[in-house]
């Protein structure tokens, strides 16, 4: 009933993780099985180590939260040698979030990581490319495509590419990225925000803005997803914000495949488990029988 096949990518449920929420996953075992998850994406990988930014890094906002972690990350030896190895324990696809600063870099990743326990690649194209003046690869279609492009040319493995909403036009993006050769679009990450503290009159967060996550995001997130499955022939995943099955529900009937779930973690380790089984008590009691019945089929008749 709730089985999916997302680029090739098979799934137990349409629930997925959100990269950055849930560690690398066996962080959480303690709290939820994950052979129930339906994917595990992990925390975004760099090719080298990295530290993150200084100072506070997470602040609590109306309905949601800011952050700006900095990609900190062990890197990506490390994580071939000490966590992939944990996770093969598991019965759930692990897609890896890659970041680079470079296209090139994106590339070497994928190369590195195209191994046995991996079922795909999630880009992160919200990263500055430093080789043109720190603008982000996922503001510009031509910079999002060529990391794409660059990718699959450097794997055989299903190629997600996430979408930031910091841009003009979403299904621009979209459009770049799946002539491109993307497998599968991603869809929403963090909107760019920003917290002051009124006794210090200096910004909350170390790196002075951060990304926006949580319910308060929710119906932009909704209405990109909207936007996009419309205009894309790939397989949409939604994010942004769910909380909730009935949350899970509308990004189906906006056009997502499938759907990954993030801040929640932070109040709920189990919420995608939770969620997957919510989603399955709504499909019996519409009297649907596969989640797909769901997928794309909001009512926009009046």
């Amino acid at each position: 009933m709730l089985a999916v096949d997302i680029a090739g990518i098979k799934m137990k449920t349409p629930v997925m993780t959100a990269s950055g929420t849930f560690g690398f996953g066996p962080e959480y075992s303690d709290f939820v099985d994950l052979n129930q998850v339906g994917a595990i994406v992990v925390k975004g990988t760099t090719l080298s180590a990295r530290s993150g930014n200084r100072g506070c890094r997470i602040a609590e906002t109306p309905a949601g939260m800011l952050n700006c972690i900095g990609l900190e990350n062990p890197g990506a030896d490390q994580f071939l040698t000490m966590t992939l190895p944990k996770l093969a324990n598991y019965d759930v696809p692990v897609i890896i979030n890659i970041s680079g600063n470079t296209v090139e870099e994106y590339g070497q990743l994928a190369a590195k990581l195209s191994v046995t326990g991996v079922a795909g690649f999630e880009l992160n194209i919200s990263c500055p490319n430093v080789k043109e003046g720190g603008i982000a690869f996922g503001t510009v279609p031509q910079s999002a495509a060529s990391v794409v492009r660059e990718v699959k040319k450097n794997t055989t493995l299903p190629v997600i590419a996430k979408l930031s909403p910091n841009v003009t036009d979403i299904v621009i993006m979209a459009k770049a990225v799946e002539e491109a050769g993307a497998d599968a679009i991603s869809l929403i990450n963090t909107l760019l925000g920003m917290a002051i503290d009124t006794k210090s009159w200096r910004p909350v967060l170390g790196n002075t803005v951060g990304g926006l996550s949580g319910p308060a995001v929710k119906p932009v997130a909704l209405r990109m997803v909207w936007q996009v499955a419309k205009a894309v022939r790939v397989p949409v995943i939604g994010m942004g914000g769910i909380m909730t099955a009935l949350d899970a529900v509308e990004f189906l009937l906006a056009g997502a495949s499938a759907v990954a779930i993030g801040t929640a973690n932070f109040v709920n380790p189990r919420a995608s488990v939770d969620i997957a089984e919510g989603l399955k008590d709504y499909l019996v009691s519409r009297g649907l029988k596969q989640v797909q019945d769901l997928v794309g089929q909001v009512n926009n008749k009046l």
